[in-house]
């Protein structure tokens, strides 16, 4: 029989071997574990940084040899400015940027620089797990992202070089760094203040020097980066919220089985707890650490107090009401008791 005959049948059978060995029950072909690349700006050590891990453990927990999640924390990947892009373009599968990154997506997002909408975290809270709030993590689908949750960093309180900080009147004619945002930049302005668009690096020595006379930041961020060393006075406003939305590429989680999406869901539910319960400890401890410093003096506001900034901010409210929905802010209002 010629060399070549021999050599064709010798395929064939075994291709037929392997063929009938993979129809056989019970013989199962190793699948590779989707790997899932979770991409963040801060240190590993923060709320965030903690949350992050915590998907990655239970997502690897829940779904065993299916998944493999890698964290990349503090930039190692992708910077703040380049991270949603990378994701869009299938680079990465998750990350977790600060709310205000959105709003060119989705102007409903500008809900949350609303001055002075909600009470507290709780009430943030509320808004954020009720329908309203949970519609926000589906609305930019169309444009490619999907929420999966909403990660704290905290409430915001306003600080200044100055004594007295209780009402509207006190911050007149001041200059408050913010971050770039047309809501809050309309915050300050409709208090006849002056806001500032400033790098949260360049803000200590823009206190520091008299560039501008106050900022607004969580108790966490103000305590980090030194901020009540150069300030006299700090309000208890809870005027606005710092949070985080954990997204993903629309298309690739829809293109996931369904046993996969199920799993990383039950993860990110875990994670998102854990992240929360950390930021608001975290928050409470350094308002603690401040006050003992004594070098700041920390304000509370008395409800008449409170009630005459939300009265002064009612313009702004109206002036993004558009782009916002009514519907939105009324469901936010409703979220405090």
């Amino acid at each position: 029989m010629p060399k070549h005959t021999i050599l064709r049948r010798h395929v064939l059978a075994t291709a037929a071997a392997v063929a009938a060995a993979v129809a056989l029950p019970g013989v199962v072909c190793a699948q590779a574990p989707i790997v899932i690349k979770f991409s963040h700006v801060v240190a590993a050590n923060t709320p965030k940084g903690q949350g992050a891990l915590r998907f990655k453990e239970a997502a690897e927990r829940i779904l065993p040899g299916k998944v493999q999640v890698q964290v990349f924390p503090s930039s190692s990947l992708f910077g703040d400015a380049k991270e949603l892009e990378a994701l869009l373009l299938g680079d990465v599968q998750f990350i977790a940027p600060s709310l205000s990154k959105f709003d060119r997506y989705t102007k409903k997002i500008q809900i949350f620089d609303l001055p002075f909408l909600f009470d507290d975290i709780d009430a943030v809270d509320r808004f954020q797990s009720s329908a309203a709030g949970q519609s926000l993590l589906t609305s930019m689908k169309n444009r490619g992202l999907l929420g999966l949750g909403y990660w704290h960093n905290g409430m915001k309180q306003l600080s200044t070089n100055k004594d007295k900080l209780t009402r509207p009147e006190d911050v007149k004619g001041l200059k408050f760094r913010i971050q770039a945002s047309d809501v809050l930049e309309a915050q300050f302005r409709g208090l006849n203040a002056n806001p500032q668009k400033m790098a949260f690096a360049e803000v200590y020595q823009a206190l520091q020097t008299g560039v501008v006379d106050g900022q607004e930041n969580t108790w966490s961020n103000t305590y980090s980066q030194k901020f009540h060393e150069v300030q006299k006075t700090i309000a208890e406003t809870n005027h606005g919220v710092i949070d985080y939305m954990v997204v993903t590429n629309a298309k690739w989680w829809d293109g996931l089985p369904a046993d996969i999406r199920k799993g990383l869901t039950e993860a990110m539910k875990e994670a998102t707890q854990h992240s929360n319960k950390l930021a608001d400890e975290l928050n409470e401890a350094d308002r603690k650490k401040i006050e003992a410093a004594g070098k700041a003096k920390i304000q509370k506001l008395a409800k008449e107090d409170v009630a005459a900034w939300r009265k002064s901010m009612e313009p702004v409210w109206k002036k993004f009401e558009g782009d916002i929905g009514r519907d939105l802010i009324d469901a936010a209002l409703k979220s405090n008791k």
